[in-house]
């Protein structure tokens, strides 16, 4: 295994690369998706009490799939017209839903830490914020390869060398 320097070597070198630039756009529509998930979630459930925490993770998490998918698909693949139903929103939104329901995992997780310890509802809100952004996580590679395949930018040997490299 590599060490962290010669890997950040690496990724220097490659960072012209198209490989390097799907990544650095995908990484930026996370960040954009994840912080408008923060903001709903902070909203309905810590500063309007719209719903209890699932509820209003599953809102959040479904309002920013929204523009995930658009960002994703134009700026960080270029992919251009309609979209197709079964070759990209379908499988878009079933793996936005998967990560939905860890999502809703990681907030009922939030909601039954919050009631054993009886966290005040700023705590709360925090831990379910926290969640929410550990539920990202989770599944932000994994989609970057879906994603790939799913636009078909780039040939499966292309793919691999750049999660190899990473």
């Amino acid at each position: 295994m590599s060490s962290l320097p010669l890997r950040v070597e690496h990724l220097w070198e490659k960072r012209h690369t198209p490989e390097a630039q799907h990544l650095f756009r995908y990484t930026l529509v996370s960040v954009v998706s994840t912080a408008v998930s923060f903001v709903v979630l902070a909203l309905v459930f810590g500063v309007l009490h719209l719903w209890g925490e699932i509820g209003s993770t599953v809102f959040a998490n479904v309002v920013a799939t929204v523009p995930s998918y658009y960002l994703n698909r134009k700026w960080v693949w270029g992919k251009g017209g309609r979209s197709h139903l079964v070759k990209e929103i379908i499988p878009f939104w079933s793996l936005s839903a998967i990560g939905i329901v860890v999502s809703i995992g990681g907030a009922a997780i939030a909601r039954h830490i919050s009631i054993v310890h009886h966290l005040t509802h700023l705590e709360q809100t925090v831990l379910v914020l926290a969640a929410n952004i550990a539920s990202f996580g989770v599944f932000w590679v994994l989609k970057f390869m879906l994603f790939n395949r799913l636009f078909q930018v780039h040939p499966l040997e292309e793919l691999d060398e750049l999660v190899e490299a990473a």
